[in-house]
C-alpha cells in the first residue's frame, strides 16, 4: 500500500501493488505520473521492505525508515493500510522520520549474510554437542568408560568413526547399537557444521581485509567484531552523521541519572545489543593485552570509579575509534 503526498501535505492518491519486481515497477510508474518523487518512507526497510528500499534507492530517492503509526492517530482514524501509508508519508514530510534506511547493496550486506549463516551454524553446533554429551550420560557403562576423559574435539572424532556392529537380537544390543548410531550421526553433524563455520570465518575475514583493513590495525578488534560493527553501521555511512549517533546506536552513549548535587551516568540499555557485545569484547581484550587501557583503568579506579563505569567509558572510546576509522578509510560505496 502506497500513498503520495504533495509538498503541502495533501493526499494526491493511494494505491496498492504486489510486493514483486513487476509490482515495484508499477509503483514507480504510478508515483512518477503524479510528480517527481524526492523522499519515501518505508516500513521495515531491514526486513520485508528491504527490496523496496533498494529499488527506490537505485532511483535516487531518499528513503527513510518509518515506525508504526502513532496510537492517537489509530484511535481517531482506525487501523487500515491506506491510513498507515498516509501517516508514513506525513512522518517523512514533517521530518519525524529522520533515520535513513540502510542501503543493503554493498560489502556490508555481504557481511550481514555471512554473519547470519555463521551464527546459526554456531548455535546448531552447540546444540549438537550438548545432545552428544547427553546421549553419553545414558549410554552403556563400557562405552561411557571408553569415551571418558576425552576433550570435545577428540570425542567428536572418535564418535564419528563408529560403525554399525552386527550383534545379538537382545534388547541390550539393540539399544547399544542405536546409541552408537546416534553418536556417530551427531559427531558427523558437528564436523560438518565446524567446516561451515571455518569457511564463513574465512569469508568474513577476507571481506573485512579487502574493504576495511584499517579496522584490524588497533588492538582488540578482530574480523568478527569488525563485521558486527560494520553491520550496525550499514553500507550508506552518511546516515550516521556523528560519532555520537553511532555510540547511541551501539548502546554505549551515557545516560544521565543525576540527583541534586550528585552528577552520574549509567549504562545505556538500548541500541543494537550485538554491536554493544562486540565493543565489550574489544574492551575486555584491551584490558588484558593493551598497556594504555590498563593504565587508564588503574587511574580511573584510583579516582573512585567502579569497574562498570570504567568499562562504559572504554566502550564509548572504542565506538569513537571505530567510527573515525571507517569514515576516514575508503567507504563501501567507493569499492563496491
Amino acid at each position: 500500500m502506497a500513498a503520495v503526498l504533495s509538498t503541502l501535505g495533501a493526499v494526491m492518491d493511494t494505491a496498492s501493488f504486489p510486493a514483486t519486481a513487476v509490482g515495484y515497477r508499477e509503483l514507480w510508474e504510478w508515483a512518477s505520473r503524479l510528480g517527481t518523487v524526492h523522499k519515501a518512507g518505508v516500513e521495515g526497510p531491514g526486513s520485508y521492505g528491504a527490496a523496496l528500499s533498494r529499488y527506490l534507492l537505485a532511483r535516487r530517492v531518499e528513503v527513510f525508515e518509518v515506525n508504526r503509526p502513532d496510537r492517537s492517530v489509530r484511535r481517531r482514524c482506525g487501523k487500515s493500510d491506506p491510513v498507515d501509508a498516509q501517516e508514513a508519508a506525513r512522518s517523512v514530510l514533517s521530518g519525524r522520520a529522520h533515520s535513513q534506511a540502510k542501503a543493503g547493496d554493498g560489502p556490508v550486506q555481504c557481511a550481514r549474510l555471512f554473519k547470519l549463516a555463521k551464527d546459526s551454524a554456531v548455535k546448531a553446533r552447540t546444540q549438537a554437542i550438548n545432545q552428544l554429551k547427553a546421549v553419553l550420560i545414558t549410554a552403556d557403562p563400557d562405552l561411557r568408560e571408553q569415551l571418558a576423559g576425552l576433550k570435545a574435539p577428540a570425542l567428536v572424532r572418535t564418535c564419528a568413526q563408529f560403525e554399525e556392529r552386527a550383534g545379538d537380537d537382545g534388547e541390550r544390543d539393540a539399544v547399544g547399537q542405536a546409541t552408537r548410531i546416534a553418536l556417530c550421526l551427531l559427531a558427523q553433524r558437528i564436523d560438518q557444521l565446524t567446516g561451515q563455520i571455518l569457511d564463513l570465518e574465512r569469508r568474513l575475514t577476507g571481506l573485512v581485509e579487502r574493504h576495511f583493513p584499517q579496522l584490524l590495525i588497533p588492538v582488540g578488534i578482530g574480523p568478527d567484531s569488525a563485521a558486527t560493527l560494520l553491520i550496525t553501521m550499514g553500507d550508506n555511512l552518511e546516515r550516521l552523521r556523528t560519532e555520537a549517533s553511532f555510540a547511541a546506536l551501539c548502546g554505549v552513549s551515557p545516560v544521565e541519572y543525576s540527583s541534586g548535587r550528585q552528577r552520574r551516568h549509567r549504562l545505556n540499555r538500548g541500541g543494537d545489543r550485538r554491536a554493544n557485545g562486540a565493543l565489550y569484547r574489544i574492551v575486555q581484550s584491551r584490558l588484558r593485552f593493551d598497556a594504555r587501557t590498563r593504565n587508564y583503568y588503574e587511574r580511573r579506579t584510583a579516582e573512585g570509579k567502579t569497574r562498570r563505569e570504567i568499562i562504559r567509558c572504554l566502550e564509548r572510546y572504542a565506538a569513537r575509534e571505530v567510527f573515525n576509522l571507517v569514515r576516514s578509510g575508503i567507504g563501501p560505496r567507493e569499492v563496491a
